[in-house]
């Protein structure tokens, strides 16, 4: 039997197999509300051990996007129970992937009258989907150190709000360009403050931001994921080596925490001496994603890095992914055109095998 199909434990959790759902987000939560089509789309993609929820809202001022989901009032606490309660009923896990997009989004996408927040003022280059249409980035707002803290309150009363709501835990949503690495990025972060100019300031939000979790709500409920290297949401490259030991030093870290879990994205191609210090610095498990197939993930199960790997497209066009995969059979193509439209069509409508004849 593949390793992907295999059950996984380490560290005390447990799983029905080693493959985990990415998170992706798909705009179906309409007022930013979970809802009984979104408890329909998890369930039909629960035959992954794991899954990771779509980027969710700690706070309003945190809704870069539209129909993305929040996790910040009781409506929406009462509509992710929808998703875990049909989750659950396979024996799978969910956490929810908590998401600040920082300087990434537009006022007309927050509540009336809020400021789009970031690391510094410095405006990104390009343009965001809005309900009015296609508009350049708004300017942010640099947050002072107290409003830093409230951002933290703001993930911690997520969090909590998430265990209420049945999830088996959180993924704080470090990648992307979004907010906390903004924090990382010394083109965007141009603070003078302890949240800016070293790495080990840089890094001072997202370890604060981990250890608070991580006393709210334990540390085998707590994971994180990166992309290192990557340059998503105008973060312009800076010297490589200075990457490298960035990532280092938060794996050190977040490991004195006993962070449960990091989530690696490949958005960019990573130096193998950036895996290796990783694994080194991290005892915890390790989650790899990013353009995997069953072959290179089964693959990865078998090198010294990935203890868990993480399918984000296959999962959009094939919800028994998981069946596919043991079946060696062929998957759904994805329609892109449909990936954030309203309503069921491309996102609950694909095919199970069940339903296709040969």
């Amino acid at each position: 039997m593949l390793t992907l199909l295999k059950q996984f434990q380490k560290n005390g959790f447990t799983l029905k197999n080693h493959i985990v759902m990415a998170p992706m987000t798909r705009s179906r939560a309409i007022y930013n509300l979970p809802n009984e089509l979104m408890a329909e789309y998890y369930q039909q993609r629960s035959g992954a051990g794991l899954i990771i929820s779509e980027g969710t809202a700690p706070s309003p001022e945190a809704l870069g996007y539209p129909n993305i989901p929040g996790i910040f009032s009781k409506a929406q606490v009462e509509g992710w129970k929808l998703v875990t309660e049909k989750v659950h009923l396979t024996n799978s896990k969910i956490f929810l992937q908590l998401m600040h997009t920082g300087r990434i989004g537009h006022t007309d996408n927050l509540p009336a009258g809020a400021a789009l927040a970031g690391v510094s003022d410095i405006t990104a280059a390009g343009q965001i989907f809005t309900m009015n249409g296609m508009k350049d980035h708004s300017q942010p707002v640099a947050l002072s150190t107290t409003e830093i803290k409230n951002v933290i309150q703001s993930f911690v009363t997520a969090a909590e709000n998430a265990l209420e709501a049945g999830f088996d835990g959180v993924e704080i949503h470090g990648a992307n360009g979004y907010l906390l690495e903004q924090f990382l990025n010394p083109n965007v972060n141009n603070r003078t403050d302890t949240y800016g100019g070293t790495l080990e300031n840089r890094s001072r939000f997202i370890i604060e931001l981990s250890k608070a979790l991580v006393e709210a709500i334990g540390n085998n409920k707590v994971g994180i994921r990166f992309s290192p290297f990557s340059t998503l949401g105008d973060l312009a490259a800076y010297d490589e080596e200075q990457i490298h030991l960035t990532y280092s030093y938060l794996a050190q870290q977040l490991n004195k925490l006993n962070l449960l879990y990091l989530h690696i994205g490949v958005n960019a191609p990573i130096p193998e001496k950036t895996f290796d210090s990783i694994r080194e610095e991290f005892e915890g498990i390790i989650i790899l994603s990013n353009g995997l197939t069953s072959e290179s993930a089964e693959k990865a199960l078998q090198g010294n890095f990935a203890d868990l790997v993480a399918f984000g497209r296959a999962f959009l066009a094939n919800p028994d992914l998981v069946e596919r995969i043991e079946k060696n059979a062929v998957l759904n193509n994805v329609d892109f055109t449909t990936l954030y439209s309203p309503g069921a069509i491309g996102y609950t409508d694909y095919p199970m095998l069940h339903q296709m004849i040969f």
